[in-house]
């Protein structure tokens, strides 16, 4: 199922794009008044939403985006009722990518099921497992000598990720005020991760869960969860479903998100009422 969803993301965004420039191009030659205005608008609403995604990052969307999912109804309608010629491509692109590729991708694609486990329920003591950081592993034990924000994230790949990290890297001062430690967590490559760092005034540590060994303890690892094609920039076909846990120092388990869905997460303010709500002042 998850290869699937792999495939599916991939088509929608490219042919969300696709879609919405061959509109334009038809809108050209028979003008604003076509058919294709309906389509263009229809592919519009997912091609601009990553297009956004990708140049102005950001940690959360609205969970079922009900500007996308309108734009692509009313598209498809005007795809069908505006005068002239009828155009069956552009009726059958606009309800596919506008309506039927949006409701999958909000309903479908962005969802989770059940955790894997429960590992990570709260007042549980953190499982055992190693991360590795600039060529040493680290153990459990290791990382939980003081109180510990930990963010299981997907990579650079995902805009929402690095819009994530990024609060929390604003927020790194008053983290580190109350003997906070940011565990920043990921599968991807080192230099990927080293890479973000220098992006991040904020010296929290990025660690490498090498074949989602870590993620697959806790019960959040996600198989065949990268969109397919990213397997060429380097990345792991699997991925950890996002993931945002605090715990007291010896390792015990204060607060814990998995996210049922990965455009939907936790706002930092959050995490600040649970260290307040457990004395970590």
């Amino acid at each position: 199922m998850n290869l699937l969803k792999s495939l599916f993301v991939t088509a929608y965004i490219v042919a969300g794009l696709a879609g919405l420039i061959a509109a334009l191009i038809m809108i050209g030659e028979q003008g604003w008044t076509s058919r294709w205005l309906g389509t263009a608008l229809a592919c519009a609403g997912p091609a601009l939403f990553f297009s956004q995604l990708m140049l102005m990052p950001r940690a959360r969307t609205s969970r079922n985006l009900g500007l996308i999912l309108a734009a692509g109804g009313l598209g498809t309608a005007l795809s069908l009722l505006l005068p002239g010629p009828a155009s069956w491509a552009a009726v059958a692109l606009a309800a596919t990518v506008g309506v039927v590729g949006t409701l999958a991708y909000v309903y479908w694609y962005s969802r989770f099921g059940a955790a894997g486990n429960d590992a990570l329920g709260i007042g549980n003591t953190l499982p055992d497992f190693s991360l590795g950081e600039r060529g040493q592993r680290f153990r459990t034990a290791e990382l939980v000598r003081t109180p510990a924000l930990w963010i299981f994230y997907r990579g650079n790949w995902c805009p929402l990720c690095v819009a994530q990290v990024r609060e929390i890297a604003a927020q790194y001062r008053e983290l580190a005020r109350r003997g906070v430690a940011v565990h920043l967590v990921s599968p991807q490559p080192e230099a990927s991760s080293e890479q973000l760092a220098r992006q991040m005034d904020a010296p929290m540590r990025f660690l490498t869960d090498a074949g989602n060994r870590a993620a697959e303890v806790l019960g959040i690892k996600v198989k065949d969860g990268l969109p397919a094609g990213f397997q060429a920039l380097g990345y792991d076909s699997d991925v950890p479903r996002p993931t945002v846990f605090i715990t007291a120092a010896g390792g015990r388990i204060i607060y814990c998100d998995m996210t049922d869905n990965y455009r939907v997460r936790p706002e930092p303010a959050t995490f600040f009422t649970v260290l307040d709500r457990h004395a970590i002042v």
